[in-house]
């Protein structure tokens, strides 16, 4: 900020405090160095809740206030923006609905930026809106920048005249390339473990044929096709030989065995090999590549294993019945549910089981 250089990129592991470390610097900016109102970007929607009750917790090491006690910090769940808010938390589909003059549906605002192609097939571009000017915003901040900076959603960032500031655990190429390689700051998750700020953890790999290689079905077979949006089947047999890679799985192509064999593995291997001498199974995430994929393992799950639905539950923006934010309370308060989301929770867990 002082050399006044419009982009800025923080990379910090996960779990390390990169929320904090942001409300930390925007304090300063609103109470010292004169910023009207900043922009706090998250992934999807219920990130926001958790962003907003930090700054509800941060207490100023200056008078003893917490953030909200002295400043107006406004979560956006509407198209109207409150002007006397000197933060604004929200998605950046949340931001292109109201610079579109749109209404964005409750759910379609849990979607996370990987998926946001299912909200919107191709979004147009968007041009000046006088009620949202150019200047609303002196800094905006955008968690998972990795993400946000692509295609056309980067023009949300761009619309605004304000410094960009960058935060995530994981830049590529594209994310140096845009914030004009200006890393400010660097804190990657081994200094984050020797600090004690992180906890370390170990790699049980799960492999199958097809995940390696792919596979393929022999014409005259009948496969399964699904429709993506209802999960409604229909049989079809096969002309031609129908081969697939392992990046097609659980996108464009679905095999429950090979999710089966997964959950098999790990159910036999759970007390043995990989958390020997428990008798319980801990807390387990197992991350879905959409909610279709996430239903199936869900199911599969249940069925292994036994246990009851309780046992097993998914928490996406589809989740229907329970509220996802009780669905995640229960998680972490509840000895017995194991989740299958499409995101991974903020804080790394000890063992990482890549399926």
């Amino acid at each position: 900020m002082t050399q006044d250089r419009p982009r800025a990129l923080i990379q910090m592991a996960t779990g390390s405090g990169k929320t904090f470390t942001a409300i930390n610097f925007i304090y300063r900016l609103i109470k010292f160095a004169g910023a009207r109102r900043v922009l706090f970007l998250v992934d999807r929607g219920n990130l926001g809740d958790q962003t907003l009750k930090e700054f509800q917790q941060y207490v100023s090491p200056y008078n003893n206030f917490k953030f909200t006690e002295e400043f107006i910090v406004q979560r956006l769940a509407g198209n109207q923006l409150d002007k006397t808010a000197r933060v604004c938390i929200g998605t950046i589909q949340r931001l292109y609905s109201m610079l579109k003059g749109r209404e964005l549906a409750e759910e379609d605002d849990e979607a996370s930026l990987s998926g946001l192609e299912r909200l919107f097939k191709k979004p147009d571009p968007i041009e000046y809106n006088p009620a949202i000017p150019i200047e609303t915003f002196d800094v905006i901040l955008t968690d998972e920048c990795h993400r946000s900076i692509y295609n056309l959603w980067a023009q949300v960032l761009e619309y605004f005249d304000a410094h960009l500031i960058g935060l995530t655990a994981t830049p590529n190429k594209q994310t140096f390339g845009f914030f004009n390689q200006n890393l400010v700051m660097e804190y990657n998750h081994e200094q984050a473990v020797a600090d004690g700020v992180n906890v370390n953890y170990d790699v049980y790999r799960i492999r199958t044929a097809i995940t390696q290689a792919g596979s393929k079905v022999d014409a005259g077979f009948f496969l399964e096709k699904r429709d993506r949006e209802t999960r409604a089947t229909r049989w079809e047999q096969l002309d031609d030989d129908f081969a697939y890679n392992p990046d097609d799985l659980n996108r464009d192509v679905v095999a429950p065995d090979q999710i089966r064999t997964i959950i098999k593995t790990f159910k036999e291997k759970v007390f043995t090999e990989i958390f020997p001498g428990r008798t319980w199974v801990p807390k387990t995430l197992i991350f879905a590549k959409d909610d279709s994929h996430a239903e199936d393992i869900v199911k599969i799950v249940r069925e292994e294993f036994g246990k009851g639905n309780d046992f097993a539950q998914k928490i996406t923006y589809r989740t229907t019945g329970v509220d996802p934010k009780s669905l995640i309370q229960a998680f972490r308060n509840s000895p017995s549910p194991h989740y299958s989301r499409l995101r991974p929770e903020k804080k790394p867990s000890r063992l990482r089981t890549v399926l």
